[in-house]
């Protein structure tokens, strides 16, 4: 897993600053902050994600991975992704 994970974690954040709560104020998503308590994703935002990941990145998100601990902060989603790519 790369030790850097702030490219991908920069991703990610810009796309749901972008696509779901529709600014470009880092500030207003904190990484460590809970997507879901925040009401800024659903099940449909999930997978909305799901998808920016896997076009982006290449990837595979298996439905066993669609969990809350995978996708409920900035932090997890790069973590997530750092070891799926790794998996590739």
């Amino acid at each position: 897993m790369p030790s850097d994970l702030s490219p991908i974690r920069d991703q990610v954040r810009g796309y749901i600053l972008q696509n779901l709560l529709f600014t470009d104020d880092a500030s207003q998503l904190p990484d460590d902050v809970s997507l879901l308590e925040r009401g800024i994703i659903d099940s449909t935002g999930v997978l909305e994600i799901v998808m920016f990941l896997e076009e982006t990145y290449g990837i595979k998100v298996k439905d066993s991975d669609m969990l809350p601990e995978n996708f409920d902060k900035v932090d997890n989603i790069a973590r997530f992704v750092a070891r799926t790519v790794d998996r590739a």
